[in-house]
């Protein structure tokens, strides 16, 4: 393979440290996010002028620099993502940015941006015929999700059209449920992780069928020496790791190691050194997940640790009160950060450590303040700056030190709207989305979600009045079912259907006429701008995302050139995802630590989580009807019979609004 078709090696950076560690690796390029807009909210992230001297180091060597742009766009910030990017153009000149908002994508443009837009994995483009809407988009490169095989991203790299490469994971931490299509958090408690504020229900302990465990926390990706199947496709043209919350010394690490990967497939040392780099990187258990297809692997393993680290050994009991020991098990060195437990635990900290401790030594720790450990309480090593590493980042940050200050000037954007839509004047729709519709009883519209378990029972002898719900998500594996279920039911007279992304434009019959598409709530619409993008697209109405609060959803209709729906009553998923663990039974009850209920079911290829309450937003019909809302839908989710309902609901950020 010659030097201009390699994958780039893309590595991640969430402080001025790491960002360092990535150059001195040997990255291609180097993607981070701001102190707004990022879907790491969580990381440290960068100032535009920490990252103006940054990105210049970094481009004297080669190395890009892309920037993070990935959370949805409320409708009223626009204006504030166009003089960030105008920013970002002045002073960082970012060679691409990634994005999941089409708004956020349109607002770049406008705002006079000339490098690449990178769909982020949280827009879930999940088959193969989802690809060609893309460049009409301005997107020059996809991500994929993270649950595909490596067959699956053959066909997908397949079907790319001119102009467009994709990126894939190769290492970094997987999410239980498929990116963007997840909403535990914010159902929970208004944390949007469509907003970088996910606080990760998902590793904790759950309870089902008497016994607890982490049903829901991945170990990580790593596809180490698999990587090379990955370069017999051209098409992909960035590897990428994950790691945003991490530190230098996981950077370094990762990077190396897939350098090494890349540029020595076939060389037994170098391979063997690149499972070192790896192994020190200081993160999870690792899985290759779904990538080989012949043997998947469940990323769960529920009795198994879910914190990232190294295993650095147990603490016991002191001689005087409040006194720990750690008896390492690795050799730790001062400065290293180690966390006592995991987040939900009692007595759970991160200590640094004050002096060298050699392997079987013991580092002895004080613990005054409550909750305090449990004796036993695991201690993992989670980030270290040895002295080799930080010898390495030394010249780099003298460097960076002389680069002389810029003045942040200031800018101006005023974004373009697209003109909106004189409001109906007639009564709003209300429809009942169903599994099952009793056709004995509906007798006027309904929805119908589209199933090719049960194509034999889908209403197509009411094709034409029947609102049609594609999935959120279409695997690779199930995308030809679709295609010819949805040709099916236009050939009935089927007209009105609701996509689970936009890019769903491509399961129906080329030439098609007659056709009535709506943006589903599935995917994120949350402004103006974007709904515009839709329109411009072909798309009839959009259905906005039940993410946005209620001062948000009541202003959304008098700007929206298009007909809005809403999901205001019903079962909401807390996430779809492809995998369940083993010892997870469907239809039968999860229980949190909060008494919360839960369950699981199975539809097509992907598992549906559901909470044991509603959305309902049913008391604010009148008022959301007033602003101009022409549909309202009501979900109706089959409760399984063994799980309890709850009196209480879910008004997700109404009230909190969405940060």
């Amino acid at each position: 393979m010659t030097e201009a078709k390699k994958p780039e090696i893309l590595a991640p950076a969430g402080d001025p440290y790491s960002y360092l560690a990535a150059v001195a690796a040997g990255a291609d390029a180097i993607y981070c996010g701001l102190k707004h807009f990022s879907a790491r909210m969580l990381a440290r992230n960068f100032s535009i002028s920490e990252l103006a001297g940054l990105a210049e180091l970094a481009r004297g060597r080669g190395v890009r620099t892309y920037v993070a742009i990935n959370t949805l766009l409320k409708p009223d910030e626009a204006d504030q993502a166009g003089r960030l990017v105008k920013r970002l153009i002045a002073d960082v000149g970012p060679e691409a940015l990634i994005v999941q908002d089409l708004g956020v994508a349109a607002v770049a443009r406008q705002a006079g941006y000339k490098g690449e837009l990178h769909l982020s994995t949280l827009a879930n483009v999940s088959s193969a015929t989802g690809l060609g809407a893309l460049p009409g988009y301005s997107f020059s490169r996809v991500v994929l999700p993270r649950e595909l095989s490596v067959d699956e991203i053959r066909e997908m790299a397949e079907g790319v059209p001119e102009g467009l490469t994709l990126e894939v994971f190769v290492h970094g931490a997987l999410c239980y449920n498929v990116s963007g299509r997840c909403y535990w958090s914010s159902f929970l408690g208004g944390k949007s992780g469509l907003r970088g504020r996910c606080v990760q229900p998902c590793r904790r302990i759950y309870t089902h069928r008497g016994q607890k465990g982490r049903y829901f926390s991945c170990q990580d990706l790593s596809l180490d020496v698999l990587t090379k199947a990955l370069l017999t496709i051209p098409e992909v043209t960035s590897w990428k790791i994950e790691g945003r919350k991490k530190g230098p010394h996981y950077v370094y690490h990762t990077v190396a190691a897939y350098k090494l990967l890349r540029d020595f497939a076939d060389d037994a040392s170098a391979k063997k050194m690149a499972a070192s780099f790896l192994e020190q990187s200081l993160g999870r258990a690792t899985t290759n997940y779904n990538f080989l297809p012949q043997r998947p692997k469940n990323p769960i393993d529920a009795k198994e640790r879910t914190g990232s680290g190294m295993p650095a050994g147990k603490l016991t009991r002191g001689m005087k009160p409040g006194q720990w020991n750690l008896s390492a098990r690795v050799t730790l060195m001062t400065g290293d950060l180690v966390r006592l437990g995991t987040e939900d635990e009692p007595g759970h900290r991160i200590i640094k450590v004050t002096r060298p401790v050699p392997k079987g030594g013991r580092l002895t720790l004080t613990i005054s303040d409550a909750p305090r450990p449990e004796s036993g309480m695991p201690a993992y090593l989670i980030d270290r700056r040895e002295p080799g590493l930080m010898d390495k980042l030394r010249p780099l940050q003298a460097e960076l030190e002389r680069m002389p200050e810029r003045e942040a000037k200031p800018v101006e954007f005023s974004p373009v709207l697209p003109k909106p839509r004189k409001p109906s004047r007639g009564e709003p729709l209300f429809i009942s989305v169903w599994r099952h519709p009793d056709m004995r009883k509906e007798k006027g519209p309904f929805g119908v979600w589209v199933s090719t378990k049960r194509a034999h029972n889908l209403p197509l002898g009411r094709a034409a009045s029947v609102w049609w719900w594609l999935p959120p998500v279409v695997w690779p594996d199930e995308e030809s079912e679709f295609v010819s279920l949805v040709a099916a039911i236009c050939s009935r007279g089927g007209k009105r259907f609701v996509l689970g992304a936009p890019w769903q434009t491509g399961l129906f019959p080329a030439g098609a006429k007659g056709l009535e598409l709506w943006a589903g709530p599935f995917c994120n619409i949350a402004n103006p701008i974007a709904i515009g993008e839709l329109g411009r697209a072909g798309f009839a109405g959009a259905f906005v995302s039940p993410e946005l609060s209620g001062e948000d959803m009541l202003a959304l209709p008098k700007l929206s050139p298009l007909p809005l729906g809403i999901v205001h009553k019903g079962a909401w998923p807390l996430g779809l995802s492809r995998v369940l663990s083993g010892e997870i039974k469907t239809c039968l009850p999860v229980v949190s630590p909060k008494e919360e209920g839960f369950w699981a079911v199975k539809y097509d290829r992907t598992y549906w989580l559901y909470a044991n309450w509603e959305v309902d937003l049913h008391k604010h019909r009148e008022e959301l009807a007033r602003a101009g809302y022409a549909v309202f839908v009501d979900l109706r989710e089959p409760m399984p019979r063994d799980v309890e309902r709850r009196e209480r609901t879910s008004h997700f950020n109404w009230e909190v609004g969405l940060l």
